[in-house]
């Protein structure tokens, strides 16, 4: 019923203004030829064809209705004027009524005002002619209801205009926001696998003669992460395109996913061990890729600037929440000149996510050394009682 009421508006917006003043022109101009036909004024001469052009061509400007108000509203009066003055039975000017409206509706409340007392004075002049105080001031009455419907009509419309531009405004700022998600992503999945594809390249190269089994391993890994690559910036992109409808292309990555995320990091020579702590619990889809992220990031920070080392993830379930701990043994980690940079764009990125979802990010100097990131991301529900396991490998 809701779709069939919306559907409906929505052809009768469509209909041309031009055509519903065309048929409001002539419904009136019908309604006031019946009202003066069969309703006479006793002490007032019959309509002659005169009275009838002159009723007809009072209704005529509502054509225009639409594109010049104020114009019609005049026209209307003038004709109004004349048919009294000639002496014809007083009766009301509907198109009068309906000109005054759609000023009131489209103009400001002004130009209205000076509408209305003209229209107001017109009734009042008409209602003293029938010698009935009590009809000029219904009359009257009238014509101030049919002003403040348009009054109200014209707020109720620049409320509506200002809804729109904040609806706009809101929408534009939601793609603003969606596209800096999106380059964040790409930066992300660039800078991990570039990343991968660095480290093997250097490895193959420099056993290329001496170990051609080890720079074919290297290579492998090359192409698979160029290929995981390309495929998670084709379904950023499809996203772009398509706003993620397109079943051609993979999920985004979640917790799912990070053994392999752990697999790339090995075969890059880091090894990694993941740890999952507590009872698992379901993770909303944008919590699930931001943990994935960050611990993507902080894995390659290990491949970038610790140097030899290897790296721990535990993933730990609490009673109110997932915290995240990424730690390595790296003695290289410096936070000078350009690595200090990188770092910290990749830490204020990780940070921003995490506050996204109500989650915080800590990351310096390990207690044993090297370097740790704890991520701490609050989950609804608590944890199921008897379902805890403690220091079991993902894999």
């Amino acid at each position: 019923m809701i779709t069939w009421s919306r559907g409906r508006a929505q052809q009768l917006r469509r209909i041309d203004t031009r055509v519903v003043d065309a048929a409001l022109a002539v419904m009136l101009a019908v309604a006031s030829f019946g009202s003066a036909t069969q309703f006479s004024v006793p002490g007032w001469p019959p309509l002659d064809v005169l009275a009838f052009l002159l009723i007809c061509f009072g209704n005529l400007p509502l054509l225009w209705r639409s594109s010049a108000p104020v114009a019609v509203l005049v026209v209307a009066c003038v004709i109004w004027s004349v048919y009294l003055a000639i002496g014809y039975p007083p009766m009301a000017s509907w198109a009068s009524l309906v000109a005054l409206y759609t000023v009131a509706a489209r103009c400001s409340v002004k130009v209205s005002a000076v509408c209305l007392a003209a229209v107001g004075l017109l009734v009042l002049i008409s209602g003293l002619l029938l010698l009935s105080a009590a009809t000029a001031a219904a009359q009257t009455l009238a014509v101030l209801v049919v002003w403040a419907f348009g009054v109200d009509r014209r707020r109720l419309s620049v409320l509506s205009a200002w809804l729109r531009r904040e609806q706009e405004d809101k929408a534009q700022r939601a793609i603003t926001e969606e596209r800096v998600r999106i380059a964040r992503e790409l930066h992300d999945i660039v800078a991990h696998h570039m990343s991968v594809v660095s480290v093997q390249a250097g490895l193959a190269r420099y056993v290329f003669t001496s170990d051609p089994a080890t720079a074919r391993a290297a290579l492998d890994t090359i192409a698979t992460s160029s290929f995981e690559a390309q495929e998670e910036m084709r379904r950023l992109l499809a996203v772009l395109r398509t706003n993620g409808d397109d079943p051609a292309y993979a999920p985004a990555p979640g917790l799912a996913r990070l053994n392999e995320l752990a697999d790339r990091v090995r075969a890059a020579g880091v090894p990694v061990e993941l740890i999952v702590r507590g009872a698992p619990r379901p993770v909303g889809p944008g919590a699930d890729q931001c943990v994935y992220r960050v611990v993507q990031e902080s894995l390659t920070n290990v491949l970038k600037h610790a140097g030899p080392a290897s790296a721990v993830v535990v993933l730990d379930y609490t009673a109110t929440g997932l915290t995240v701990n990424i730690s390595d043994d790296g003695a290289g980690r410096s936070l000078a000149g350009k690595s200090r940079n990188a770092e910290a764009h990749g830490l204020l990125g990780m940070r921003e996510r995490a506050r996204l979802y109500g989650g915080t990010v800590i990351a310096g100097p390990g207690a044993q050394g090297g370097f740790e990131v704890v991520f701490t991301l609050p989950l609804p529900g608590g944890r199921p009682d008897g379902e805890q396991r403690e220091g079991t490998d993902l894999e």
